[in-house]
């Protein structure tokens, strides 16, 4: 018997947690942090207790309620029994929160696999964030954490994949094939069952730099001549939001247009992951003579992907990088205030603070949360903030960027929007399912609209947004399926 149930991805954006059972053989595809799920539960100062870790998560529907796939320390902490796991392996498909970040509650002897590159952003960020519950992806500390000193954590098996490996797990052949995604080491799987294959996408485009890796995947998928697809459907009707650029070379040229016209500061906001746009924005600073700036807890990223060389990126001693040293609780900037993992950088010859910063001359690469810092820097009249993600697209996001336009509004900036997305446009969507052709389609990964943000989905709008993506995609060989969250389905 092969089924598929989906415990996250269903009716919002991100959350894939897919578990695949075929003849006694189970693995999940992603296992990752529902945004949107959390937000209805919880926020900053309305935290998951770490004295009750999972079961929390549990009750708010964040992570499913399955006896034998969870860690055997927060297991005991329910006043459970732990068991083995009953869970072959799971599969990532690529170093996104919302597709890796609650393996940090998988039982610790299922192993990880992962492509090479997704691996090296998981070390960045184990080396550079704060230690909680819902990042413990390669290691993990036991709760209740005890007061010993020194105590190791538990690591993670965790093994690598390329493209072209086949993976044995039990009755399961599992193919990774690379995708272009907004993040390197980005891959769909084809998942050779008793009952044929079932390919999943992941997230994918074929508007980047790299739309072949995604041709790969389409043409390996369609010889596979698969009895499922699950499909990602992030930009399937997306009336609210403006059309995003579909080229990052668009992105470059629109930039770089607005930043030889600035004199004063050049912030660039983005998500550091997405490497094409650190690319684009250090192409930028060279061709304007600036020097392109990197938050010190941005550097861990640049100090692991560097490693790629087919990744192409600048190393952290790189000359035409400045690494920005963030003042600390103290006030000042002295080495013992750093974290000791940031003090490897903290002598470099190219750090840089908010008073030594020559604002003409650079191009500072700040998110959103470290928009405060500019209260240190005092941006020159006349500086540009480039805004160079999605807009926003729900409540809670518009909330965030109207707080960021304050803070621009502040300071007076020239606002810039350039964006290009890393998922699949409708146009696409069409072209890879066309293409591939599967028996059945699920689509996860979407959302259909709500009239209010946190309020329980209107069924009857519901309904007829999903009508609308059967009508689309349904033909007399296929079957359109957005699936149900829990719902098992039989292939």
């Amino acid at each position: 018997m092969t089924r598929l149930t989906f415990y996250g991805g269903v009716n919002e954006i991100g959350g894939n947690k897919i578990l695949l059972e075929d003849d006694g053989t189970r693995i999940f595809l992603d296992f990752g942090m529902s945004f949107g799920k959390r937000e209805e539960f919880f926020e900053e100062y309305l935290m998951p207790r770490t004295s009750n870790a999972l079961g929390d998560f549990i009750e708010m529907g964040l992570v499913p309620n399955l006896k034998g796939i969870y860690r055997t320390d927060l297991v005991r902490l329910l006043g459970r029994e732990p068991k083995p796991p009953v869970i072959n392996a799971v599969f990532l498909s690529h170093a996104h929160a919302d597709h890796v970040n609650y393996i940090s509650f998988l039982h610790e002897d299922v192993p990880l696999y992962c492509g090479h590159t997704a691996l090296l952003i998981l070390q960045s960020l184990n080396e550079s964030k704060t230690r909680t519950i819902e990042s413990e992806i390669l290691d993990f500390m036991k709760r209740p954490r005890t007061r010993r000193r020194g105590e190791p954590p538990v690591v993670r098996k965790v093994k690598t994949f390329r493209t072209g490996d086949k993976i044995k797990i039990g009755s399961l052949f599992v193919e990774p094939v690379h995708v272009d995604h907004s993040v390197p080491g980005a891959y769909g799987f084809i998942v050779h069952t008793r009952k044929g294959a079932v390919a999943y996408t992941g997230d994918l485009r074929l508007h980047g730099r790299r739309s072949q890796m995604t041709r790969d995947f389409i043409e390996k998928a369609q010889k596979s001549r698969p009895i499922a697809l699950i499909c990602e459907g992030t930009r399937f009707r997306e009336k609210h939001r403006k059309e995003e650029k579909e080229g990052e070379e668009e992105v470059r040229k629109e930039c770089l247009k607005e930043v030889k016209k600035t004199r004063g500061l050049v912030i660039a906001d983005f998500n550091f992951k997405d490497v094409d746009r650190v690319k684009t924005f250090y192409t930028i600073a060279r061709e304007t003579k600036r020097k392109m700036v990197v938050h010190l807890l941005d550097v861990f990223l640049l100090k692991y992907l560097s490693q790629d060389p087919a990744l192409d990126l600048p190393q952290p001693d790189d000359p035409n990088i400045l690494i920005f040293l963030p003042k600390r609780q103290s006030g000042t900037y002295r080495e013992d205030d750093y974290q000791r993992a940031e003090r490897q950088f903290y002598h470099y010859p190219n750090t840089v603070t908010a008073k030594n910063l020559d604002q003409e001359k650079v191009l500072l690469c700040f998110s959103y949360w470290k928009i405060k810092e500019l209260i240190d820097i005092q941006p020159l009249s006349g500086s540009l903030f480039i805004h160079s993600l999605s807009e926003p697209f729900n409540e809670e996001m518009a909330m965030a960027y109207q707080r960021l336009k304050n803070w621009i509004d502040h300071y007076r900036l020239k606002f810039f929007q350039s964006h290009c997305s890393g998922h699949a446009s409708e146009k696409e969507l069409k072209e890879i399912i066309k293409k591939i052709n599967p028996r059945k389609l699920f689509f996860i990964h979407i959302q259909p609209p709500q009239k209010k943000y946190l309020v329980p989905l209107d069924q009857e709008e519901a309904e007829k947004f999903r009508t609308m993506v059967r009508k689309e995609f349904e033909s007399a060989d296929r079957q359109v399926i957005i699936p149900e969250y829990g719902k098992t389905y039989e292939l």
